[in-house]
């Protein structure tokens, strides 16, 4: 196995602090500790390569018994808000056209991440955002197995904005911050 990428580790630090020290998802802490999340990075910072390690870590997962989820790591590239979302729409394309749609979905994380409707200032949006930019893959499988324990995901959403808002953006950019001196 190959040593963790300083981007690696800055992710590795969010998923920690934020991510599971704050309950964000609730599934992930039992997935992280089971050793069951990949972490990897594309650092070419160009949309071919990005898609080819997207690719290839989708067929991991649809292989592996032993990984539930990946965190595919942009540290280079698309640090524009738009230039992500291009990627993220590339991203789920490839998953269409490869036929992965029905077995994988995507999650989305950015620094600028900045919910639709919503103002770039509002805390809320820190339950997106991430010290780099992030693709997540995640198996259907899991994710609905997941969802049949906890029961209403519905009170997850609101329930991470609330607590967003209550944190304040101060503490999670002081978060981020952290995270990326890592």
């Amino acid at each position: 196995m190959s040593a963790i990428t300083g981007a690696e580790a800055q992710i590795r630090q969010w998923v920690d602090e934020v991510v599971v020290g704050l309950n964000l998802c609730p599934f992930a802490k039992r997935e992280l500790s089971a050793g069951r999340v990949r972490i990897v990075s594309e650092a070419s910072g160009a949309m071919e390569p990005a898609l080819e390690v997207l690719a290839d870590e989708a067929i991991t997962l649809l292989n592996a018994d032993s990984a539930a989820t990946t965190l595919v790591v942009f540290p280079s590239g698309f640090e524009s808000f738009d230039d992500y979302l291009d990627l993220l729409d590339m991203s789920q394309a490839l998953l269409e056209q490869c036929g992965w749609d029905d077995a994988l979905q995507l999650a989305s994380f950015h620094p600028d991440y900045c919910f639709e409707g919503a103002e770039p200032d509002d805390a809320a949006n820190y339950t997106n955002r991430a010290p780099l930019p992030v693709i997540h893959l995640l198996r259907q499988d899991d994710v609905a197995v997941a969802i049949e324990k906890y029961g209403d995901v519905d009170v997850i959403p609101p329930r991470n904005e609330k607590l967003a808002r209550e944190k304040g953006a101060a503490f999670f950019e002081d978060v981020l911050k952290r995270c990326r001196a890592h």
